[in-house]
């Protein structure tokens, strides 16, 4: 029998514990349709889930047999004392499930490793997510949770998706929760799929029924939930499994990603290193490098003038100002170095010897996209791993590859017959991408895409747009 845990004004003033486990019950044995939890490690999505978990414990096995999958996210940079928090949560998760004979089964997903963070921004050159650009969340959080949910939708025809959200966290999740809302249930359509519905236990909760039902009711899979009061301390709220984009940014949070830079200031690594973990001082620099580059009179030290398809684009106020493109290679190359350095400093200083900041396969798609897309005939990453770690990966020979010597060659032709060495480069580069195809007719598209670019340096560029008096005459 659940205990009252009732206190003062709450929802366990209307609801005993027992009527929550109830509700849970009759939700999960209404149809056959199998479960995905979203949980963060978390106050919100922990209570969800020990609910969900004491629930259905209390059913009689043969009752226990449709799937309730616990779903994390890993961006790839989250904070690192949450990834391990995590990583030995979901571990713990499944195996008191299988000892206890329950349904659930545990899994952290991830990006796709051409959409991570470090692919986009160090080797695509995409500038650092900011309020109006949070290019971030849509590929590190939603696309990884969708597609799961995508995928059980289409092994079972329908799914439901358990949140531990409320509606007191904001009123545009308030609203938004309203929206959905079935009529005379306690399920929500899925905004993005209609044969997704989403289930919010605690939907009426206060943030001090969170904590009074943590504190009252241990943690079934072994974890202490006074460790949460203790990582909440100088934080701002949780990551909810994101599966929209009306959820805020989680950058005040110790349970976010530490490059985050959609927020100003990050209180949270600056609270987690003044408590004592040093060794995170070279992530907080790196992240407030990346803030500073949004700063408007720095963005020509870091971005191009031209955006990634070689168009040059201006600010529609009608000032003259161009609206810059994606880092420059140089930049990129900086920033490779800093990461590569903060991941020998936090193995050697952090909790994890084996930590990785940047993987081993992102390493190689960046390569890819220097070589293939941004004309780094120097093949610079596995030159910047090696001098940063003294070590090599297992770099993919390219024989037909140009090199720095061809470059500085190049360079030199084209000084003497005024050509711009990129716009040759990138010839170059078609005809070596499409070298021993079949068919290449896609050849002449492309040359005509690189011949339609702005090849006028930057200076030139602006004194014709002064000189012509309006930007569209350019």
């Amino acid at each position: 029998m659940s205990p009252d845990i009732s206190h003062g004004d709450s929802v366990f003033e209307k609801k005993t514990l027992q009527a929550i486990h109830k509700e849970i019950q009759h939700v999960y044995l209404a149809d056959n349709r199998p479960w995905v939890i979203g949980y963060s490690g978390g106050k919100d999505s922990t209570t969800a889930l020990q609910l969900v978990w004491y629930a259905l414990k209390e059913l009689p096995k043969e009752k226990r047999e449709k799937p309730v999958y616990v779903i994390s996210s890993d961006t790839l940079v989250e904070t690192p004392i949450m990834v391990d928090f995590i990583d030995r949560t979901l571990g713990s998760i499944n195996d008191i499930a299988t000892k206890e004979n329950m349904p659930f089964k545990a899994e952290k997903l991830r990006p796709l490793i051409n959409q991570s963070f470090w692919v986009n921004l160090i080797g695509r050159g995409y500038a650092a997510p900011q309020q109006r650009f949070r290019w971030c969340t849509d590929r590190l959080k939603i696309q990884p949770s969708n597609r799961f949910v995508q995928e059980k939708i289409s092994k079972y025809g329908e799914v439901v998706l358990v949140l531990g959200v409320r509606r007191q966290e904001s009123a545009t999740r308030a609203q938004v929760m309203s929206l959905y809302q079935i009529p005379n249930s306690v399920l929500s359509r899925h905004s993005k799929f209609p044969r997704a519905y989403v289930y919010t236990p605690i939907k009426d909760w206060t943030l001090d029924d969170v904590w009074y039902y943590l504190l009252q009711i241990p943690s079934p899979w072994g974890n202490d939930n006074r460790d949460l009061v203790a990582l909440y301390q100088n934080a701002q709220g949780e990551c909810p499994l994101v599966v929209d984009d009306t959820t805020p940014s989680c950058g005040n949070s110790r349970f976010g990603c530490w490059v985050c830079t959609v927020v100003t200031n990050d209180k949270s690594m600056r609270a987690l290193i003044n408590a004592g973990e040093e060794w995170m001082q070279p992530l907080l620099e790196i992240r407030d490098l990346l803030a500073l580059t949004q700063d408007p009179k720095l963005k020509p030290i870091y971005r191009e003038y031209k955006r990634r398809k070689g168009f040059v684009s201006f600010k529609s106020d009608g000032s003259g100002v161009i609206s810059r493109g994606p880092y420059k290679l140089e930049f990129c190359k900086k920033l490779l170095k800093m990461v590569l350095k903060a991941q020998m400093h936090v193995r050697k200083q952090g909790p994890d010897p084996n930590m990785w900041l940047i993987l081993p396969e992102e390493l190689h798609e960046i390569r890819r996209i220097w070589k293939t897309e941004r004309g780094d005939w120097e093949d610079s990453v596995p030159k910047i791993y090696r001098e940063i770690t003294g070590e090599n990966l297992d770099w993919v020979n390219d024989d037909v590859a140009f090199s720095s010597k061809e470059k500085s060659l190049l360079m030199e032709i084209c000084q003497k017959n005024n050509l711009p060495v990129q716009l040759v480069m990138k010839l170059f580069d078609v005809e070596l991408q499409t070298q021993g195809m079949s068919r290449r007719s896609s050849i002449y598209n492309k040359i005509d895409q690189i011949f339609f670019e702005e090849w006028r340096p930057e200076e030139e560029l602006l004194k014709s747009v002064n000189k012509m008096g309006s930007r569209n005459d350019v």
